[in-house]
């Protein structure tokens, strides 16, 4: 393809996400080209319009908005994501990995979706936690829970309601990581060190990360601090925090300002939370593949 246009995929990136993509079925009649419809998708995501305002050049909306939920059917876009994990351009996973949530608007078109997960065609998505739709401080809303490693490329991205809380989305976050390496064995999981803030300071958590033979780097709350001086020579020492360590968390937040560089991320338009994840998924793919 000739004439790659403004936030379309690089002939690089096509050159690792073109083989994961499944064959052509039997069908009559012409079949739409992926690379055009993984055009179509992330021009829809880059600028927020409706899937009927799709430009002809990247053919029938319903192409691209088709296998969209398909691939998130079949897990395409996990296959693509953890390819783009491996992909040898000199940065190896950083495994200092840092963990937050953020929460994004969600347009009043996100509500309403099938209460069963069937969607028209046959295609079937399972629900999850209410669409991950709910009520914050700010509305109707979903929060993003991503891991990223040590250059704030995305490991894993979990969605909930966005009046949930970050803790108990800790381990599942970090349970989703799966970094496969060019050779044979397991894919790896286990971070050299985890950098969170105040929000995962749970002694819980701590004494789980720690059965987990993981070192992280989360500051006290001051009302654990308050706490512990009360209890004075009772109250124990002070988890291990390095200030130094913990500046580096920054990566994470600067990974969710890129991805809200797309609009269609930064406000979520789709009813389904797995579409809406795909697209997560998709754009994290391009991150690393930069």
């Amino acid at each position: 393809m000739s004439g790659v246009g403004r936030g379309e995929l690089t002939d690089k990136a096509w050159a690792v996400i073109g083989p994961l993509l499944p064959e052509p079925g039997r069908r009559s009649g012409r079949w739409r080209d992926h690379r055009q419809v993984i055009n179509g998708i992330l021009w829809k995501l880059r600028t927020g319009a409706p899937w009927r305002d799709l430009p002809e050049r990247y053919g029938p909306w319903k192409t691209c908005h088709e296998r969209l939920r398909r691939w998130t059917t079949d897990g395409t876009w996990e296959l693509i994501l953890a390819r783009a994990q491996v992909y040898d351009d000199g940065q190896p996973v950083e495994w200092i990995i840092s963990v937050d949530s953020s929460v994004v608007r969600a347009h009043q078109h996100a509500a309403g979706a099938r209460k069963k997960g069937d969607l028209p065609g046959g295609v079937a998505i399972p629900a999850a936690d209410g669409e991950a739709l709910g009520r914050s401080r700010g509305g109707l809303s979903t929060k993003i829970h991503l891991a990223v490693d040590g250059r704030g490329r995305p490991l894993s991205v979990l969605l909930t309601a966005g009046q949930a809380g970050d803790n108990p989305l800790l381990f599942p976050l970090l349970d989703a990581i799966a970094v496969h390496t060019s050779g044979r064995g397991r894919a790896r999981k286990k971070p050299r060190m985890l950098i969170a803030d105040k929000a995962y300071a749970h002694d819980p958590t701590r004494s789980g990360l720690r059965r987990r033979g993981i070192p992280h780097t989360i500051p006290e709350r001051s009302d654990q601090v308050a706490r512990r001086a009360a209890k004075g020579s009772r109250g124990g020492r002070p988890p291990t925090f390095d200030p130094h360590v913990y500046r580096q968390r920054n990566v994470v937040e600067r990974c969710f300002n890129r991805l809200k560089q797309w609009r269609a991320l930064a406000t979520r338009f789709a009813k389904r939370a797995a579409l809406y994840r795909s697209s997560l998924l998709l754009v994290a793919a391009l991150i690393w593949l930069r």
